[in-house]
């Protein structure tokens, strides 16, 4: 008895979850099935990245892309412990507070490293 009343508590989960996904397959076969498909000369030129839209997938990339990725994810994690450390500042004290200088500091000396380096230089 007490399994079907746990189960009748989360049929309707089950439902959502069969309507979200029958709809996002219905929309993924719409967008097939109505979309347009010619590609003009804008769409096939290298745009942001430099190179070409429809090319060898093995071809070796500069390592200023991967550079840039991992500065990315480096200032990327500064602002997700940035927002714990606000929320929390006042509970935390001026230690807290100091660490996160000495924190966002050595962050800064790495930061002017690459830059004073030329890694932030694209040419």
């Amino acid at each position: 008895m007490a399994s079907t009343e746990l189960l009748s508590e989360y049929l309707p989960i089950l439902v959502f979850i069969f309507i979200a996904g029958g709809m996002s397959v219905l929309m993924v076969l719409a967008s097939i099935l109505a979309g347009k498909r010619n590609p003009d000369p804008d769409k096939l030129a290298a745009w942001e990245c430099g190179f070409d839209a429809f090319d060898d997938a093995s071809g070796r990339f500069d390592v200023r892309f991967y550079l840039v990725a991992i500065l990315f994810i480096i200032f990327d994690l500064e602002v997700a412990f940035l927002f714990p450390w606000a929320v929390t500042l006042g509970d935390i004290g001026m230690f807290g507070f100091w660490s996160m200088v000495a924190f966002l500091g050595i962050l800064t000396v790495g930061f002017i490293y690459e830059w004073k380096k030329g890694a932030l230089d694209w040419e």
